[in-house]
């Protein structure tokens, strides 16, 4: 009998700030055993980082902001995949701070000396990846994915977010070879395991696609595609659209277009 896998992909936490006690916090929040986290000093530092990796949440420090520290909040508005969050001392004299974050599409203040025994727990849950894995937590009916090992398999898969996945980490998680799981995965004619992992990641790079800061080349390289034309050579092969397309699309939508007919590839 297969488990589903109780692994969670450690998610990526961008803080931008420049005081010590904040980057301290941050490090004492966010260990590396739960989480990958960058220590960013600039807006365009954060916005890089944003470039460079798949980014699920980020904390600025708004604590005697500069005219950089509102180009940093100003960048939650160009990538709303992402949380951000706004890390201040609340004194009475920061009703503006507050209200300037809370214009800016932040989601949620962070109290410094208040929330700091609770930010890690205010933050993963918020994340791009745990809403993407929860939102997908089970396979969707029209995909045919009921068996155990499907289940397993596909929760495993949305657990990283549509990041890059092996089958044989797949298979060294479910404690099974990774013949086995691409056999039985694809027998009874469901859709075999390397498209089930293809439409995930697309499924992931349609919502990234929809993140203003983002071009098509900015979302392959976060997800970890090989180049841009990969990531068109996918969306073509998995959901018949241009990478262009992929904002205008909702999963529902690509799932539609997954079970028509694509759902097979020449090797299990």
């Amino acid at each position: 009998m297969v488990a589903p896998p109780s692994y969670v992909a450690p998610v990526t936490i961008v803080v931008c700030a420049t005081r010590d006690r904040a980057r301290a916090l941050a490090r004492a929040a966010f260990p590396r055993r739960r989480c990958r986290l960058t220590l960013t000093r600039t807006a365009a530092e954060l916005e890089r980082a944003f470039r460079e990796t798949l980014v699920d949440a980020a904390v600025v420090d708004v604590h005697a902001p500069i005219d950089d520290t509102w180009h940093a909040v100003a960048l939650a508005s160009e990538f709303p995949s992402a949380p951000f969050f706004a890390l201040t001392p609340l004194r009475p004299s920061d009703a503006g701070i507050a209200a300037r974050c809370a214009a800016a599409d932040i989601a949620d203040l962070v109290t410094e000396g208040v929330d700091d025994g609770v930010l890690r727990e205010l933050v993963p849950p918020r994340t791009f990846t745990a809403r993407f894995s929860g939102a997908l937590h089970d396979p969707p009916a029209a995909l045919g994915l009921s068996g155990q090992l499907h289940v397993a398999t596909w929760r495993f898969l949305v657990a990283h977010g549509g990041r890059s996945v092996r089958t044989d980490t797949i298979a060294a998680a479910l404690g099974v070879t990774r013949e086995h799981l691409s056999r039985a995965f694809s027998a009874g004619g469901s859709a075999n395991l390397k498209r089930i992992i293809d439409l995930v990641r697309l499924m992931a790079a349609a919502e990234l696609a929809k993140n203003p800061g983002y071009d098509v080349s900015d979302v392959a390289r976060v997800l970890e595609y090989a180049s841009s034309s990969h990531l068109s050579t996918t969306s073509q092969r998995i959901a018949g659209t241009k990478p262009a397309s992929l904002a205008r699309l909702r999963a529902v939508d690509l799932i539609e277009r997954f079970v028509r007919g694509r759902t097979r590839s020449r090797t299990g």
